[in-house]
């Protein structure tokens, strides 16, 4: 289940950045896209480096508490502006 957060929470956070930086925008659907991948990758990340970080004993159980969910939307929202501003910046790069 936190996977799926990360996912939305990714797909959020790319676009948010999205629309905060213009001049990285990669559209509506590329920003999602974007951000569902750094989500991912970011959530996955963040339970790696530390299990505290990702919701601790909890995420690892299966647990959905209140901790595990915030975790897991700053990871994953986190993650997808990240990956959102990165491939901006590569498309940006590659247009000049």
């Amino acid at each position: 289940m936190e996977l799926i957060i990360q996912l939305i929470a990714g797909a959020l956070g790319g676009n948010v950045i999205g629309a905060l930086a213009k001049n990285l925008s990669l559209g509506t659907l590329g920003n999602s896209i974007a951000g569902i991948a750094g989500g991912g990758i970011g959530g996955q990340l963040m339970g790696m480096l530390g299990g505290a970080a990702a919701g601790g004993a909890a995420a690892t159980a299966g647990g959905l508490d209140i901790g595990s969910i915030v975790s897991s939307l700053a990871s994953g929202g986190a993650g997808g502006g990240v990956l959102m501003v990165v491939v901006g910046m590569i498309k940006k790069m590659m247009a000049k």
